[in-house]
């Protein structure tokens, strides 16, 4: 059954298969191929006004893209409440058990223009539009609990040091530049967010895996008028996975829209992501019994000292079906709240109230809330009547307040009738510029995420600051982020400066013993659900053996590829056939989360045998599950010494499906010796 806000767009969706071409004022059209001309070789009439209208309109039809979030896509779904929340604040989606919402939802990155790709290392945006019966709210959150700046005021200065360079513009879709991080060596309070940047969060394995946060501290308040502060977290029902950077990388020029399709194929295969809704809350007394400021967005709230209380889910159920019309239109504000929800005096969601409407009026233009996705499921009345594009036909004349001719219509809305109140906060205080002491506690807080990873996630972490640093030409640029790093690990600092070829740091790092369980997404349990196999596979397979295989991967929800020479079918020893959806060419181990080795024979063998190796060596050096069938194994025959933890082969298992689904639920084997081990010496068997 569709939600109101579905069935709202319902109104707007059109369907032209089996319809006549028409202008845009339904004028039929008989050509649609030639210009106008005067004589078959003549020059193009002026009158043409099919090809003006053609062609004006191709020439204006995209709206300027963000200047930050320019890549992002969307999907639909709806908002379920856990539990009554109205101890704390009366927004009314989230007054009920079981209370649905509409919403629409995009994620995005930052760097790069809309032409980049998904998987870049960057920071991670959603924004998700809920459709209440009170308005629109729009909720914003990133894939890091901090921030790169305390105050908005720096927000232009660090995407203008982050985006690409003025000169060049030059590199696409990554800060690894001399302008960004000479930005963050001046910037000290840059360093937390680009830690967790480089950390595994910065190349997350897909939209559904992505727990985010709102940064921001807001206020719930109740209807009693008692004031709650509260931060905001989705967490998504897969747990927290990441890519490794090589990967990233890799995906990023084989199949830019990775992250993208994946989000596409789940809700299509009725595999719907689902994030459920937590909230942290501290009462407005005790907002100094904390060592951190609790309005400070560059410090996040430890859950483990302040408790994250799981209140609903959000599930996304339904693709987009028009990129443009519900995702590039699509006009996110944190301003946009309804009654039970406001604002703090947090320094950065304060300057983010007023840089959202002004960018979409640029975006889109005054009338960017009438846009069928941005348009509220409740009734909307106000005195604003022109502007471009303005949809709808206002037949009333009296379009300002106070009035008489219309009985003083619309009319406002007493509070205890539900009328938005503003909390009636405090702001006795002198005009100033400055900023609290504790906002220049640059360190701590790093230093504690530091802590918090395990030694895998503490390398990958290394790699990616000697990656980015080793893309900056300026060695004094290098040295002042190693001097830098060094206040969060001198050992970190120390490695980083060995590979980017500068001097180790003279400092220490700050007396910080702390660590947090739940900012290490290595916690996150094992699932397979989802997780994709790819399947290499020629014909005279086990048909039994395989067929039982791929129907156990449907039962348990894991995605697969069949990957074979050629597109078409492959056929088993018994006459069985398989369809081919994937070819080597199309295909890749950067592009699955775990390997099925059938093997079999194809018209050329030596090639097809070369493909299976190349693809298992890089699986196997990606840390990546194994499964190897009977047909299989003729291919690979491993030696004693090589490490086969994460193999799981058909001969040795008495249980193989389940063994091998329970190595994918893994994803990864980090104790493979990558010194010794197959992925060294190329699984040494393969090729016999």
């Amino acid at each position: 059954m569709k939600d109101k806000k579905q069935k709202q767009l319902d109104e707007y969706r059109v369907q032209h298969i089996g319809k006549p071409l028409t202008t845009g004022q339904g004028r039929t059209i008989a050509n649609d191929r030639e210009l106008l001309k005067a004589g078959e070789r003549g020059p193009t009439l002026h009158e043409d006004w099919q090809y003006f209208e053609k062609i004006t309109h191709f020439v204006h039809e995209e709206e300027p893209e963000r200047v930050v979030h320019a890549r992002g896509y969307s999907a639909h779904g709806e908002f379920e409440c856990y539990k009554s929340m109205k101890h704390v604040t009366k927004a009314n989606f989230l007054q009920e058990s079981g209370k649905k919402t509409p919403l629409t939802i995009r994620f995005s990155t930052v760097q790069g223009p809309r032409g980049s790709y998904d998987t870049a290392r960057d920071l991670r945006c959603q924004g998700v539009k809920l459709y209440t019966e009170e308005g629109n709210y729009d909720l914003t959150t990133i894939a890091m609990p901090v921030l790169i700046n305390f105050d908005a005021m720096k927000f232009p200065d660090a995407m203008h040091a982050y985006q690409s360079k003025q000169d060049d513009d030059i590199p696409t879709a990554t800060g690894a530049h001399d302008k960004f991080w000479d930005y963050v060596a001046n910037n000290p309070e840059a360093v937390h967010m680009v830690t967790w940047i480089m950390s595994d969060r910065g190349v997350l394995r897909s939209y559904r895996h992505m727990e985010s946060w709102s940064i921001n501290t807001y206020t719930f308040v109740n209807e009693q008028g008692k004031a709650t502060y509260v931060r905001f977290v989705w967490k998504p029902v897969l747990g927290v996975e990441s890519f490794l950077q090589e990967e990233a990388i890799k995906i990023g020029g084989i199949d830019p829209d990775f992250h993208r399709k994946d989000l596409r194929e789940a809700i299509d295969r009725g595999a719907y992501p689902e994030y459920e809704l937590g909230v942290q809350l501290i009462p407005v007394e005790d907002e100094h019994k904390y060592d951190i400021d609790v309005l400070d967005p560059t410090k996040f709230w430890p859950e483990e000292l302040i408790p994250v209380e799981i209140i609903g889910k959000m599930t996304l159920n339904r693709n987009i079906e028009n990129y443009h019309t519900e995702s590039e239109q699509v006009a996110f504000n944190p301003a946009n709240v309804v009654p039970g929800i406001d604002f703090s005096n947090d320094p950065v969601l304060q300057g983010r109230l007023v840089a959202y409407h002004s960018a979409q009026l640029y975006r889109i233009g005054p009338n960017f809330q009438q846009l069928p996705i941005n348009k509220p499921v409740c009734p909307f009345h106000n005195n604003q009547r022109r502007g471009p594009m303005r949809y709808r036909i206002d037949v009333d004349h009296v379009n300002y307040h106070n009035n008489s001719l219309a009985d003083n219509t619309p009319h406002e809305t007493p509070i205890d009738e539900g009328g938005y109140e503003h909390y009636p906060k405090e702001v006795g205080a002198r005009t100033t510029r400055k900023r609290i002491d504790s906002a220049n506690d640059y360190f701590s807080q790093t230093r504690i995420f530091w802590n918090s990873l395990t030694p895998v996630e503490k390398m990958h972490t290394i790699e990616a600051f000697s990656y980015q640093l080793g893309n900056v030409m300026d060695e004094s640029v290098r040295q002042q982020n190693v001097n830098l790093l060094a206040n969060v690990d001198v050992e970190l600092a120390s490695t980083v400066a060995d590979n980017i070829g500068v001097a180790r740091p003279s400092g220490s790092h700050v007396p910080v013993s702390d660590s947090y369980p739940s900012l290490s997404q290595f916690n996150t349990p094992p699932s397979a659900y989802t997780k994709k196999v790819g399947v290499l596979i020629g014909n005279g397979f086990n048909d039994q053996e395989v067929t039982e295989v791929l129907q156990f991967f449907d039962e348990q929800k894991v995605f697969y590829d069949i990957i074979s020479e050629r597109l078409g079918f492959v056929t088993g020893a018994n006459g069985g056939k398989i369809k081919v959806n994937k070819t080597f060419l199309t295909s890749g181990p950067y592009l699955v989360d775990s390997v099925y080795v059938v093997g079999g024979n194809t018209p050329n063998e030596k090639r097809f045998k070369q493909n299976v190796l190349e693809f298992v060596n890089m699986a196997y050096k990606l840390y990546k599950p194994l499964g190897i069938a009977t047909t299989g194994q003729s291919m690979i025959a491993p030696t004693d010494s090589e490490n086969l933890v994460g193999v799981v082969m058909a001969a040795n298992s008495t249980n193989f499906k389940q063994d091998f689904v329970t190595a994918i639920a893994q994803s990864r084997f980090w104790d493979r010796d990558m010194g010794s081990g197959p992925a060294s010496q190329g699984m040494s068997g393969i090729t016999k």
